[in-house]
């Protein structure tokens, strides 16, 4: 009878989704859903049907994102208000890039991009002096990742906005070509590594997860002086598709998460053996996170590649044509997918995981990068 009595205090319901959530996640969303239904106004004739769905659909999806993961609910704004005070600064002409001091030094999309590199190197060698010492430094490893990030957002923003100050038939999305995917690539890794940080409340990761960052940094540098590849160039016909706006983001999720994987791996293996032991988080708490990352990696990529098929029947009369770079894509759809088959029916833990996940990192490395580099196809406008 005590027990029966007792039990309508020990078993409280849990509140709802929507009754956790205060004045400022409300305040949050109806600023989105403000935000989006302004640009609709104001860019609907220069967007198609298409363009019209993505953005209304941007809103809610972000808002619940920022429910979910708060520190969404200052970066956003943020990213939105420096770039609408750099596109402003332009007063409608390329010129002002090289004329007016914040545009030139910091808020262009090139002095943009160039800050988000430094800071990314700043915030790996930081994160290394946390983890090698045991000092505080890791805390400013993570604010020099919220910088690079916030930087790197704005100067995709800002080249969007470039491309079309050259010219509306110039005008795209800027996840055309290696530069720009680049960029997104580093933000999507950082971004997901710092959920994950916060999420574990751990930062030793960092200094493992940058290294991976670090070095698309470094290749983005030296493609932009060897290259050009900064200069901003109209769409080849094949681009000339709005598949393109979903598909390369979704695309570079996967990248993205993959790496990061790839990175935990490589530190779950030094902790097993022995390595930086007492400076690691638990080898649970690591196979844990690359579980996860393969796992949202594997959703997106999936998708990305579904998306793909149909954009090559659209563009190219076909679903699959074999061609090299589609072929690789099946190669790291094939790796993932027996990653987490292997984990799921038959408990793939250990070192065994983290070696396929670090050797997974190279066939996505060679599917991304190296087809452009060594192979041929309808894919070629990636090129180097």
């Amino acid at each position: 009878m005590e027990l029966s009595q007792a039990s309508p205090s020990i078993y409280k319901e849990e509140p709802g989704y929507f009754r956790r959530l205060n004045a400022v996640d409300w305040l949050y969303a109806l600023a989105l859903c403000a935000a989006a239904l302004f640009a609709l106004n104001r860019y609907a004739d220069y967007m198609d049907i298409y363009e019209k769905v993505i953005l209304l659909c941007t809103a809610p999806v972000f808002a619940a994102l920022g429910w979910h993961w708060k520190p969404m609910r200052w970066l956003l704004p943020l990213v939105g208000l420096l770039s609408l005070w750099a596109i402003a600064m332009y007063d409608g002409s390329l010129a002002a890039a090289n004329q007016k001091f914040f545009l030139k030094y910091m808020l262009s999309s090139q002095s943009a991009i160039l800050w988000m590199s430094a800071l990314f190197v700043f915030s790996t060698v930081f994160y290394w002096i946390g983890l090698l010492s045991k000092q505080g430094f890791s805390g400013a490893g993570a604010k020099l990742c919220w910088a690079a990030v916030v930087l790197g957002a704005v100067g995709m923003m800002v080249r969007w906005y470039e491309s079309y100050l050259i010219g509306p038939d110039v005008g795209h999305i800027p996840v055309s070509n290696l530069y720009e995917v680049f960029i997104l690539f580093a933000l999507i890794t950082a971004l997901f590594y710092l959920y994950y940080e916060q999420r574990y409340a751990t930062r030793q990761l960092g200094a493992f997860v940058m290294l991976i960052i670090s070095a698309a940094v470094a290749f983005l540098l030296w493609y932009t002086v060897s290259r050009d590849a900064a200069d901003i160039q109209p769409l080849v016909p094949a681009l000339q598709s709005w598949w393109m706006k979903i598909h390369v983001p979704a695309n570079f999720i996967g990248y993205g998460t993959f790496a990061l994987a790839a990175m935990v791996g490589t530190a779950y293996l030094l902790k097993s053996h022995g390595i930086l032991a007492d400076r690691l988080p638990a080898l649970e708490v690591l196979d844990d996170v690359m579980y996860k990352s393969i796992s949202v990696g594997f959703a997106f990529f999936t998708v990305a590649t579904i998306l793909g098929a149909l954009w090559a029947a659209e563009a190219w009369g076909g679903y699959w044509s074999w061609d090299p770079k589609e072929t690789w894509a099946l190669i790291v759809w094939l790796n993932y997918a027996a990653w987490l088959h292997m984990r799921l029916m038959s408990g793939l833990r250990g070192r065994m995981a983290a070696w396929w996940a670090l050797v997974g990192l190279l066939v996505t490395t060679f599917a991304f990068l190296g087809v452009n580099m060594f192979l041929s196809g309808l894919h070629s406008y990636g090129a180097l």
